[in-house]
């Protein structure tokens, strides 16, 4: 067993999507000599920029970041692709004498990674997802949901009714193999997680602040050509698979279906952005090891620099 020292150390900025992870990520990076490994399952790909607050390089200042503007929408990108690429670019990071700085909102990335979950290469039988597919059209996404939820509660409770994507892949790996994908998680940890890491949480003491923020930022994606994306990612959506069912994007398809106002459209997608905080919230909140802290305090960097020293110290 490692002695606790010989670990690479990893800082994680995490949180509800609106709490300012970027600013305070980049702002870390600066003071310590970090790059920011971006965990965030959307700003991976290529175009997809307002509708993912995707960090602009003026927001990087100077910050190398990763895992941004990698792939073209049309391409598939998994929690496995994810803890593969983010351990070879610690490594990098790290032989360059810098720390990693993980940073984003998407809960199953930042705890996969930091726990180092292994992936099983399991090959569904073919023409498998296809049939699920076709039996998700005939028996509607509820009834394949409460079958997962029966078949597989754990599971069913990670995942969104409205992630059809997810909740058949949950699906189609119980037909596969028998076995819950929440066991299969379970059963791929190590012995012992692979970094040492220290976990930021940021999050508000009133939860009406942070709702308020989300609102304003969706107010702002507008006013930048949100719409515009969000068309791009309708007319694409048979290839964009992964986008047409982003918060953000799949909101507006109603109005661009002529079965919606655009106005109705703008307030579906700030409810469904603040449902997202919430979840978002409850999944980190479920995290080992989490420092909270206020990310509104007018002393935030100040102490998260702190622990980030300490944390350091420790080496």
């Amino acid at each position: 067993m490692a002695e606790l020292n010989d670990k690479q150390p990893v800082l994680a900025v995490v949180g509800p999507t609106a709490t300012g992870k970027t600013a305070l990520g980049v702002a870390l990076a600066l003071r310590f000599g970090g790059e920011v490994i971006s965990a965030d399952s959307m700003q991976i790909y290529k175009g997809l920029d307002i509708g993912t607050a995707k960090v602009t390089p003026e927001e990087t200042q100077g910050v190398p970041h990763h895992c941004v503007d990698l792939l073209p929408p049309e391409t598939g990108f998994s929690v496995a692709d994810f803890t593969a690429l983010a351990g070879r670019l610690v490594k990098e990071i790290s032989a360059r004498g810098h720390l990693p700085v993980l940073v984003g909102g998407t809960g199953l990335y930042v705890q996969s990674f930091l726990n180092g979950v292994r992936f099983a290469e399991e090959k569904a039988p073919d023409g498998l997802r296809e049939a699920l597919a076709a039996e998700m059209a005939v028996r509607g996404p509820e009834a394949m949901y409460a079958e997962l939820q029966a078949a597989d509660p754990e599971a069913a409770a990670a995942i969104h009714p409205n992630n059809h994507v997810r909740v058949l892949r949950a699906l189609e790996h119980y037909r596969a193999t028998g076995r819950r994908l929440s066991q299969q998680k379970a059963d791929s940890l190590p012995p012992e997680q692979p970094y040492r890491s220290l976990l930021l949480g940021l999050d508000f003491a009133d939860r009406s602040v942070l709702y308020r923020r989300i609102d304003a930022r969706v107010d702002r994606m507008m006013e930048h050509g949100l719409l515009e994306e969000a068309r791009m990612v309708y007319e694409h959506r048979q290839s964009y698979r992964t986008a047409a069912q982003a918060i953000g994007y799949k909101e507006f398809f109603p109005y661009f279906a002529g079965e919606a106002a655009l106005e109705s459209c703008v307030a579906q997608l700030k409810q469904s952005s603040r449902r997202y905080a919430k979840r978002q919230l409850t999944w980190f909140r479920h995290m080992d090891g989490m420092v909270w802290l206020q990310a509104d305090a007018p002393d935030l960097l100040d102490q998260a620099a702190g622990l980030a020293a300490a944390f350091l110290e420790k080496r």
